[in-house]
């Protein structure tokens, strides 16, 4: 499998920068008297403004990894800047401060508020980060950009699936994040909607320079990538 050979390769000259570096990440869960060893040794850089997808079987380490790179589980050992920053040795306080800041979220199954409309659904990280002013309007402007200006009074279980889809990437985009983290995005979606969601993510990309990070089984999904890394056994196997 391969990456989409029509994008560009930031990986091949990254003038902007390394928005993910990850040396030596190992992660060892203790199950009772048992260590499983989820990373072992894992390194990789991700590019500022590259589209990368991570794929591997079950039990291979990638969420795990996913995990360490959204800031909500830190490694055992090794070392991981997320733009810049230290972040494998912060408290689960300062976690959360970063991960609201830096990290845009984008899961399989939505995770938006059934009854709280899509409006409301997009402003919550910015009521987390404490922001009062323009907080309503930075909301509306980000469901504009998804196309989603005529439903932001809409309850988000008054929508579609990939209506639903397009207010969580709104959600992952209000705070301006160094990343966008998408975990099998067009996975509860029918084919013409996770088409037009990959279209949207990729034009976020293209249009605004969004780092995205996608996590996937979908061949198809990661061969829109501009690179897609593949891993075993908690490290990375290939990176094509």
């Amino acid at each position: 499998m391969r990456a989409n050979p029509d994008l560009p390769r930031q990986i091949d000259n990254p003038a902007n920068g390394w928005v993910i570096q990850a040396e030596n990440l190992i992660k060892i869960y203790k199950m009772g008297e048992v260590e499983v060893h989820a990373l072992n040794g894992l390194s990789l850089k991700i590019a500022r403004g590259e589209v990368v997808s991570i794929m591997g079987p079950s039990g291979s380490g990638k969420s795990t990894l996913m995990n360490i790179i959204g800031c909500l589980d830190r490694p055992t050992s090794g070392e991981y800047y997320l733009d810049g920053e230290p972040v494998a040795r912060l408290s689960d306080d300062q976690l959360a401060t970063i991960r609201n800041r830096k990290v845009g979220f984008v899961f399989q199954s939505f995770n938006l508020l059934s009854r709280a409309t899509a409006l409301a659904n997009v402003e919550l990280p910015l009521r987390y980060a404490g922001m009062t002013h323009d907080r309503r309007e930075k909301a509306r402007t980000a469901l504009e950009a998804v196309g989603l200006a005529d439903r932001i009074y809409h309850r988000s279980n008054e929508l579609s699936g990939g209506q639903q889809q397009r207010v969580a990437i709104a959600r992952a985009l209000v705070n301006d994040p160094a990343i966008i983290l998408a975990d099998e995005p067009t996975g509860n979606l029918d084919s013409k909607s996770g088409l037009e969601i990959m279209e949207l993510l990729l034009n976020l990309n293209k249009d605004h320079g969004t780092t995205l990070i996608i996590v996937t089984h979908a061949p198809n999904i990661a061969e829109q990538s501009q690179r897609i890394i593949q891993i075993r056994d908690g490290v990375v196997e290939e990176a094509v």
